[in-house]
C-alpha cells in the first residue's frame, strides 16, 4: 500500500516537472540569455581582403624581379638591355621611338637606373627606368610593345632659414649647418661682386631665407634664395629677391641690382690657386714671367661655365693652352678658359652661348701642372685682372616697380632680422670681438 502511494506521488511529480518545462519553453527568452544565431554563408560568397598591389614607378611589380644599379662609365643602354634578353632589334626600335622624349645617348655615368624583370631564370626585362635627376625619371617599357614616358615626381617647396658665423671658411660653416654646396654656390653668386669670398674673416656672419625642394621626404635641391643678410668686415649687405617681369634678380636696400653683366667666377665657388700677376714664377717653365690670368683649383671634370652671353671665337687645342675656349661677349669684353680636360659637346667657333652655359670641364691639358682652370679676361683688347675689373650693373628697380619692391624689401629685412644665430655661432662671434 505504501509503495503504491509512493509510486503515485512520483508520477505526479514527473508530470508537474514536464508541465513546468513546457511552460518555460513557451516563455520569451531574456535578452542577456539569447543565443546568437550563426549564419552559414556559402563559401563562394565570402569576401577576402586582398593585399594592395606593390607599385613602383606607377607599375605593378608583384612577383617581378627588381634590379637597381648605377650607369657605369662608358656604359650604354644597349649593353644593359642585351644582358637581360632584349634583342638588338628591340633596342634599335626603342632608341628610335625615344628620340623626341629622351635621347638614350644622353645617359650619364653614376645616374640610377632600375630594371623590372620576369622572376624566372631568363630575367627578361619588362621595363627600364632611368633617373637623370632626383625629380625626373624616364620609363622605357618593352613587355608587349615599346613605349617611353618621361615623368616627374611631386615636388614640395618648403621655405627654410639658416644663420651662421664664420670661424674658418664659408664652406665649412655651411657644412656644419647641414647645408649642401648648391646653396653655398648660390649665396656666393649673389654677392660675388660685392664681397671677396677668398678673404672672409672670422666673425663674418650671415642669414638666409631660401626654398628647399622636397621629394618623397628628401631634399633634392634648392629653389630661390628669397633674402640674405651678410655682415663682412663690419659692413652690412642685404639681398632681396624680386622679379620686375623679366626674371628674378637680387637687389640691395636701395633697389640697386647686385648682379653684373658678367659672372665673377667661371666655376662654382672654389679655391683660387694663383692670381693675376705681371711677375710670377712659372711652376712648369721654372722662370719668372707674367701670369695674365686667374687660376681656379678644382677637381678634374668640374663644369666650367661662360660668365656671360656671347659668341665662341675659338674652341680648340693649343700646345700651351691645352683644350681652351675663347668667347667674345660684346665690343668691350672677351674671356678665355684654358687647360680643359675636354671641351663641352656642341661648343665650337661661331656658336652663341648664354651666361652660365657649360662650355668645358676642368683638366690639366697643355702647359699645366695639376687640375685647374686658367681664366683670362680682356677689356677693350687689353688683358686685365678679372677679379678687379669694374663692370656695369644690371638694371636697377624701375620707378614703376619701386613701391612694390619696397614693400617686399621691408618684410624680408624684418624676417631676416628676426632669425637667431645658433648658440655655437654666438660663442664664435663673442671670441672674434
Amino acid at each position: 500500500m505504501i509503495k503504491r502511494k509512493f509510486g503515485i506521488i512520483a508520477g505526479i511529480l514527473i508530470i508537474v516537472c514536464i508541465c513546468f518545462a513546457l511552460i518555460k519553453l513557451q516563455q520569451p527568452v531574456e535578452k542577456d540569455q539569447a543565443i546568437e544565431a550563426v549564419e552559414i554563408i556559402p563559401e563562394d560568397t565570402v569576401e577576402v581582403n586582398k593585399p594592395e598591389p606593390t607599385l613602383l614607378y606607377g607599375m605593378v611589380v608583384d612577383s617581378l624581379l627588381i634590379i637597381e644599379d648605377k650607369i657605369q662609365r662608358n656604359q650604354n643602354i644597349s649593353e644593359i638591355l642585351m644582358t637581360h634578353n632584349v634583342s638588338s632589334k628591340s633596342i634599335h626600335e626603342l632608341a628610335l621611338a625615344s628620340r623626341d622624349i629622351f635621347d638614350v645617348r644622353k645617359i650619364r655615368a653614376n645616374k640610377k637606373y632600375t630594371l623590372i624583370c620576369d622572376s624566372d631564370s631568363m630575367q627578361t626585362v619588362n621595363a627600364l627606368v632611368y633617373e637623370p635627376n632626383p625629380i625626373e625619371y624616364v620609363v622605357f617599357k618593352l613587355k608587349d610593345s615599346i613605349s617611353i614616358e618621361r615623368k616627374k615626381r611631386e615636388v614640395q617647396i618648403v621655405e627654410k632659414s639658416i644663420a651662421g658665423i664664420i670661424e674658418s671658411s664659408l664652406f665649412e660653416t655651411m657644412v656644419n649647418l647641414g647645408v649642401g654646396p648648391q646653396l653655398t654656390n648660390e649665396f656666393v653668386d649673389v654677392f660675388a661682386w660685392q664681397v671677396d669670398f677668398q678673404r672672409l674673416q672670422k666673425g663674418d656672419r650671415f642669414k638666409l631665407i631660401y626654398e628647399d625642394k622636397i621629394v618623397e621626404g628628401k631634399s633634392v635641391g634648392i629653389g630661390d634664395i628669397k633674402g640674405i643678410y651678410f655682415n663682412h668686415f663690419g659692413n652690412d649687405f642685404y639681398a632681396v629677391h624680386f622679379d620686375q617681369g623679366n626674371g628674378h634678380d637680387y637687389f640691395d636696400e636701395e633697389g640697386n641690382s647686385l648682379r653684373k653683366a658678367l659672372l665673377k667666377y667661371p666655376i662654382k665657388f672654389t679655391r683660387i690657386s694663383s692670381r693675376f700677376s705681371l711677375r710670377r714664377f712659372h711652376p712648369v717653365q721654372k722662370r719668372w714671367k707674367a701670369h695674365r690670368g686667374t687660376d681656379f683649383a678644382a677637381p678634374r671634370g668640374t663644369e666650367i661655365r661662360t660668365v656671360g652671353d656671347g659668341i665662341v671665337q675659338e674652341a680648340q687645342f693649343g700646345k700651351y693652352n691645352g683644350n681652351y675656349v675663347k668667347i667674345r661677349h660684346n665690343g668691350t669684353y672677351t674671356t678665355q678658359y684654358l687647360h680643359m680636360s675636354k671641351i663641352a659637346s656642341g661648343i665650337r667657333a661661331g656658336v652663341k652661348v648664354r651666361q652660365g652655359d657649360v662650355i668645358g670641364y676642368v683638366g690639366s691639358t697643355g702647359l699645366a701642372r695639376g687640375n685647374h682652370l686658367c681664366y683670362r679676361f680682356w677689356k677693350n683688347g687689353v688683358q686685365v685682372d678679372a677679379l678687379r675689373v669694374e663692370l656695369p650693373p644690371s638694371e636697377p628697380i624701375r620707378e614703376e616697380n619701386l613701391a612694390d619692391f619696397n614693400s617686399v624689401k621691408d618684410i624680408m629685412i624684418g624676417r631676416l632680422n628676426d632669425i637667431d644665430y645658433p648658440e655655437l655661432s654666438k660663442s664664435i662671434l663673442a671670441s672674434a670681438k
